[in-house]
């Protein structure tokens, strides 16, 4: 599996310093949760999953999620899974699995009996899985969360080979301030005894919104609402540690994909796009109101989140192009892990302090995610990454260089 595979090699030799390195799905959890990128979902009812899944692997998501809880009727759970077992089973057969994973897939289940059931009938398609998404973990009224990791184990052991658990973290105890820090200490303490199984810490904005009765608009981030900002800096704080205790942590759901009226005024800056040939492709995002999810990114990294859940395609590029690392920072991070004896120096840019010892930490982040996603050439921004996706895309899409009546340009569905 390798992320901008959907690229020809000249492109590929063109954009970046250092391509994206190829990714062993057997690797540690530290690297494939890097390589998370945009985890985008998908309800476990849809007919043709298995096909929904290489489509998707051919237009570059490298992580997806079959979902079993909110996104499917109580009515129709038992259809869910029967369709999910059978579409399993129809990937693990399709030639292009077989050649090797494209993507990471895990199962978003609603208790754990169900997960072990669907592990359980799933005969040859437990081997399309990497994982399971735990919902509302920790949560007063839901599974135990020793239930639920003692169930990945038991998967695990029922597959012949680790399959990783990621816990959400969205419940009502999480989001209000007089249990969030016990809930947040009860969850550590189960994490940190199957630490073996656990590949990232997922965050819930919209259910830790909703515990306020609020819904962030497309003009704000969810670090412009306040109260769930305060409760992502308490789960940053008491699980994302970089002293060796902490998990990866991912950036919570950006669930806007339509344009609409607009509040504000754009802060999508125009330099990156200026000589890239993409400027059209600038309007196109804000359009979109897409505009709003690079800045939400570029906060989400800063606050020391990772990767993103996503719920439409058009997010994925957007996503992947703001995860590679710049040749800035990659200067930055090598000069920092360069400096053993510690010390202070200029940035080889010339514009800012690297100190050795504080920066470290940060450093080694950088450069994994550079052998996930690569190290950009200094002359090309997020932008020539976003443009060249979507000429991948469009060639591959309409192979003849035509597209349909009406069909707009840009990262779209």
């Amino acid at each position: 599996m390798r992320h901008f595979a959907e690229l020809d090699p000249g492109r590929t030799d063109a954009l970046f310093l250092h391509p994206p390195q190829p990714v062993d799905l057997a690797a540690g959890r530290d690297e494939l949760a890097t390589a998370l990128g945009a985890t985008i979902y998908s309800p476990a009812t849809r007919q043709r999953l298995a096909g929904d899944l290489l489509r998707l692997a051919r237009r570059g998501v490298r992580s997806a999620v079959a979902c079993l809880e909110d996104s499917v009727p109580d009515d129709r759970v038992g259809h869910a899974e029967d369709t999910l077992v059978r579409e399993l089973a129809d990937l693990a057969r399709h030639p292009e699995w077989s050649q090797g994973p494209p993507l990471m897939l895990f199962v978003r289940a609603r208790t754990p009996e169900q997960l072990l059931a669907v592990v359980e009938r799933s005969g040859v398609g437990v081997d399309c899985l990497q994982g399971f998404v735990l919902p509302k973990f920790g949560g007063t009224g839901q599974p135990d969360p020793r239930r639920w990791m003692e169930a990945v184990r038991r998967a695990s052991q029922l597959a012949g080979r680790r399959l990783w658990a990621m816990p959400v973290l969205e419940s009502r105890d999480i989001a209000h301030l007089d249990t969030r820090h016990e809930a947040l200490f009860a969850v550590r303490a189960v994490l940190d005894e199957h630490r073996d199984l656990v590949l990232a810490v997922r965050t819930g904005a919209t259910d830790l919104s909703a515990a306020y009765g609020l819904r962030r608009p497309r003009g704000a981030t969810v670090w412009d609402v306040r109260v769930v900002a305060g409760v992502l800096g308490d789960v940053i704080n008491v699980l994302g540690r970089a002293d060796g205790s902490g998990y990866p942590i991912t950036a919570p759901v950006w669930e806007h994909f339509t344009s609409g009226p607009r509040v504000f005024r754009t802060t999508l800056a125009a330099g990156p796009f200026a000589g890239s040939g993409a400027e059209d492709l600038r309007e196109q995002l804000i359009a979109d109101d897409l505009d709003g999810l690079v800045r939400e990114l570029e906060l989400d990294r800063v606050n020391g989140l990772q990767g993103k859940t996503v719920i439409h395609p058009s997010h994925v590029a957007v996503v992947h192009a703001v995860s590679v690392v710049t040749h800035e920072d990659y200067c930055d991070a090598s000069d920092v892990l360069a400096q053993t004896a510690g010390g202070v120096m200029a940035s080889s840019y010339r514009n800012k302090m690297n100190e050795a010892g504080p920066h470290r930490p940060w450093a080694e982040r950088v450069l994994a995610r550079a052998r996930a996603f690569g190290v950009a050439r200094p002359d090309v921004s997020y932008a020539h990454l976003l443009q060249a996706q979507d000429d991948a895309w469009q060639a591959f899409a309409h192979p003849t260089g035509e597209r349909a009546a009406g069909e707009p340009t840009g990262v779209q569905g």
